[in-house]
């Protein structure tokens, strides 16, 4: 019996940190959908060839599907500790999404994070959406979605830069980066930064697989703006690569969305290069974007996306896609998106992320699905 109470004991006492949190909550997202694509490849590769139509089912038409938990504990004077643990997920197969090694997946692949928060603003530290990301997302009508955006018109850009597609690491600024600290600033009318430090751990090199970033964001009157800078060391690596600390990855980016009652419109430019060889990889993507919000449940939406090697003129690819969305409720919404994309020379530029498309020829997409919060 004496055991017992001490078992008892040491069980409360090893587990009362649980009970100090002030919330936690499991949360996430399944989305789905069934795309036609009027060609496909095995790969991003400029010389794959077409595989025909494909009919399919496909995750992710407007986000991937993603589960996670997050928490903060009130540790007074306006502080708090947080933390946050998110994966995606393939809802037609189960299998978590990819992380930074080729052909590997991971549990938490979004987010593995701890931080604080208070007047200073938030700090977070681990395995997190890069800054430069959300700041796309804000300036796209579009809002940076998996199918015909100004995310899968960047990812047109890492595939020209030789991006296989089979790892998070890209060659042209970052979606995730591991081992990231991001500091994110109070808002001053409307005015706000986030800075980002992601040391890269390589012996004998301080710089070797760092990643550094800014944004400067301004968001008022219905007006969004959105200035980037990323730049990292040794990105995109192959499996045998040593790390050196070469500066290979830059990107810039400037956009804007405005919004006056239900009718918004975006535009921006962005240049990615390898700074290391910009004879190689040097790359402009212009977008437009237009849309209307007819009711709080009902919108469309619209996009342009342009994308052209700054080093030979004939390798070039024009998207165009378009989008209703209509909730039927806070927790699901129908979704239908069309998309067209003409490449030309070596660019692969996708309608949707996660399915290829044949180089060299126009491809016409079309996705109906379905999203559910949780």
């Amino acid at each position: 019996m004496k055991l017992k109470w001490v078992a008892a004991a040491a069980v409360a006492v090893l587990g009362s940190p649980a009970y100090a949190q002030s919330s936690v909550t499991l949360y996430g997202v399944v989305d789905s959908g069934l795309l036609y694509q009027s060609t496909s490849a095995a790969s991003f590769s400029p010389t794959a060839k077409n595989l025909g139509k494909v009919y399919r089912y496909k995750d992710g038409g407007i986000y991937a599907s993603i589960w996670g938990l997050k928490g903060s504990e009130d540790i007074g004077g306006g502080y708090h500790v947080n933390f946050k643990l998110q994966g995606s997920f393939d809802s037609g197969t189960g299998k978590f999404g990819l992380a930074d090694t080729p052909g590997a997946v991971a549990q938490f692949n979004q987010f593995a994070t701890l931080g604080v928060s208070g007047p200073f603003g938030t700090v977070n530290f681990g395995r997190q959406i890069v800054p430069m990301a959300y700041a796309m997302a804000d300036t796209d009508v579009r809002a940076g979605q998996y199918f015909g955006s100004i995310l899968t018109a960047w990812l047109g850009m890492n595939q020209a830069a030789g991006w296989s597609g089979t790892s998070t690491n890209g060659p042209i600024g970052a979606l995730y980066d591991s081992n990231a600290i991001v500091y994110e600033s109070p808002t001053f009318a409307g005015v706000s930064a986030a800075l980002e430090y992601a040391p890269g751990g390589v012996a004998g090199s301080f710089q070797g697989g760092t990643r550094e970033s800014a944004v400067l964001k301004y968001s008022n009157y219905g007006l969004n703006l959105r200035a980037v800078y990323y730049n990292g060391h040794d990105t995109n690596p192959g499996p045998t690569t040593v790390p050196t600390g070469l500066a290979n990855n830059r990107l810039y980016y400037l956009g804007a969305l405005y919004t006056y009652h239900a009718f918004s419109i975006s535009a921006s430019y962005s240049n990615g290069r390898n700074p290391a060889h910009a004879n190689l990889v040097n790359l402009d993507l212009y977008s437009a974007g237009l849309g209307y919000q007819f009711s709080p449940a009902f919108k469309l939406t619209s996009g342009v996306y342009y994308l052209k090697d700054a080093n030979n003129s004939a390798n070039k690819s024009l998207e165009v896609a378009g989008g209703a969305e209509y909730s039927l409720s806070k927790a699901t919404l129908l979704y239908g998106q069309v998309g067209w994309v003409n490449n030309h020379g070596d660019m692969t530029q996708t309608i949707t992320y996660g399915q290829p498309v044949a180089p060299g020829l126009g491809t016409t997409a079309v996705m109906l699905g379905i999203r559910h919060y949780f």
